[in-house]
């Protein structure tokens, strides 16, 4: 069974909200850093090293990633899920929960 999963895509600037300064700070940080790791991931494959350190190197990509996105979905929480929840208006409150539903089961897809 494939699961596929559409997210809306909102043009720039649709929500009043802006990303928090904080976390914009600490998201760039953090993708600056993995590009790095994936330049030495790609040196590593390209060089031809051991296996497992290849696969290490992959490892740490991923908790990396993991981090950026803990960091896009906390500001997701605190900007537009929290507007759209306190609108008042029961289609944007559907809208948010329905968005966050489905970023979980993004991350619960079975086979991994």
């Amino acid at each position: 069974m494939t699961l596929m999963y559409f997210l809306t895509q909102y043009p720039r600037g649709v929500y009043s909200v802006n990303m928090i300064a904080d976390i914009k700070k600490r998201a760039l940080h953090r993708s600056k850093i993995l590009q790095g790791q994936l330049k030495g991931l790609e040196k590593m494959i390209d060089k031809e090293e051991y296996c497992v350190d290849i696969v290490t190197q992959s490892l740490a990509i991923q908790k990396s990633l993991s981090s950026l996105n803990k960091l896009i979905v906390e500001n997701h929480l605190r900007t537009h899920i929290t507007e759209k929840l306190s609108s008042g208006d029961k289609k944007q409150q559907e809208v948010a929960i329905s968005e966050m539903l489905s970023l979980y089961e993004l991350t619960h897809v079975r086979g991994k």
